[in-house]
């Protein structure tokens, strides 16, 4: 596989930074297109021809490659079209069609900055719009990645013209030529309808006939209390206490990770979950089962956070602007993350360590080794044992207005789709009270 020349290389990531695409984007966006470079010249087709993507994607299928993998290269790929589009406008030169080799392909055609509109303004107001409302940092990425796509689709057509009438044109295209599933087209839509009452301060108005991926019914994964307990066997600390908490008391794993040490209370037998999905708290019930290993847990922070202030620390991450109210509390131990991050973070700014709790795809690959190591004949994931914990409550009799509370769900029809993974225990058979 031939790598991108150097020179096309440096044109490409100047005009990433002209048109607002994230420097952390930049080599993931670089690697898909090394790969469908070479796909096109493997193939014969032409690389600046939009129909060339839906060949790549499908061999990237092939390949077991995942949506989120899909949706990168999609990114790279669309960006790619965009920048050789701009580049032939400004030398009134047509795109080659089949270049012999990613390397045949002319730097000078590709030397020119985008004509296209700058969306870059755009991107800086759909961060501030979402910071004020204190939306979460997955929420803001999740946007960006879909606005980048839309400017793609629309070809970098200046924000001020644009109209429902490309949105519901972007919506079929998910549907009908990348074949997304309904939710993913669903979260296109909430980011565009964002992106245009908020950002753009247009009515955005009703979206008909649009081309809607079909909704499949969804049951999820639930594993058996001897497979939660073959899955725990091969896990480490603290990766097996995350692991209990969440099969304890349902919780997500963002939720469980984002445990502080004042969340927990033992008296009251409670663990408190602040800021959870759409920003609420709740408590659910502290497993009696899990309260030797979570004291054991706390004396192993406490040495942990002596050690930290005797290094001079500058204390853990605190939300929002609590540090301006509370000075101090960064360093206090009631503060201090349940799951730290093993090592400190630096903060460019002030140059200070910080220490951040342990990152989600730490405690995810740990809890994905544990299920091959146990050899489970079910897709699970961390979210599983959240699915385990309701229908477990379910299977024991226990109301489902209960279990909605424990979980957090607004609606009790979300919590409905538990009832599904049990067994039922219903009797059907229409009789007479007085005859039982």
């Amino acid at each position: 596989m031939r790598p991108i020349p150097q020179e096309l290389r440096t044109r490409l990531l100047a005009w990433f930074q002209r048109t607002g695409i994230p420097a952390n984007q930049n080599p993931p966006f670089l690697k898909w297109l090394t790969y469908y470079l070479d796909f096109c010249g493997k193939h014969g087709l032409p690389h600046g021809k939009s129909e060339s993507l839906s060949g790549f994607l499908a061999k990237l299928r092939e390949k077991k490659q995942g949506p989120l993998q899909l949706q990168q290269a999609t990114l790279a790929v669309s960006a790619y079209h965009d920048f050789l589009r701009d580049s032939a406008a400004e030398n009134s030169a047509p795109v080659p069609a089949v270049p012999p080799n990613p390397a045949a392909i002319s730097a000078k055609a590709l030397a020119s900055p985008a004509t296209g509109a700058s969306w870059k303004r755009e991107y800086s107001r759909l961060t501030e719009e979402i910071r004020i409302r204190h939306y979460s940092p997955k929420t803001l990425s999740t946007y960006r990645l879909w606005l980048r796509q839309f400017q793609a689709f629309t070809r970098s057509c200046p924000p001020e013209s644009l109209s429902p009438l490309e949105v519901k044109a972007f919506l079929s295209h998910l549907a009908a030529n990348r074949s997304v599933s309904a939710s993913t087209q669903n979260q296109a839509f909430n980011a565009l309808l964002f992106f245009y009452r908020h950002v753009l301060g247009k009515d955005f108005g009703k979206v008909e006939g649009v081309v809607r991926a079909k909704r499949k019914p969804y049951i999820p994964v639930v594993l058996s209390r001897e497979e939660i307990q073959a899955v725990l066997a091969h896990l480490e600390p603290p990766y097996d206490l995350v692991v209990k908490l969440l099969y304890g008391c349902g919780l997500r794993l963002f939720e469980c990770l984002g445990l502080r040490v004042q969340c927990l209370n033992f008296d009251a037998g409670v663990v408190t979950v602040h800021d959870g999905k759409g920003q609420k708290d709740r408590t659910v019930p502290l497993p009696e089962a899990v309260v030797p290993e979570l004291r054991a847990q706390l004396e192993v922070l406490r040495g942990a956070h002596r050690n930290d202030l005797d290094r001079g620390y500058a204390g853990v991450f605190l939300p929002n602007a609590m540090e301006l109210k509370y000075p101090n509390a960064a360093k206090e131990f009631a503060w201090q993350w349940l799951f730290p991050a093993k090592n400190l973070t630096r903060v460019p700014e002030t140059r200070e360590f910080r220490r951040y709790h342990l990152h989600e795809s730490h405690a995810q690959r740990a809890i994905r080794a544990a299920v091959g190591e146990a050899r489970l004949c079910k897709r699970a994931s961390a979210h599983t044992f959240r699915h385990s914990f309701a229908s477990h409550l379910l299977q024991a009799n226990f109301d489902i207005r209960t279990i909605q509370e424990l979980l957090g769900h607004s609606d009790v029809r979300t919590t409905m789709i538990y009832t599904h993974t049990v067994k039922s225990v219903t009797i059907k058979e229409a009789r007479s009270p007085l005859d039982l």
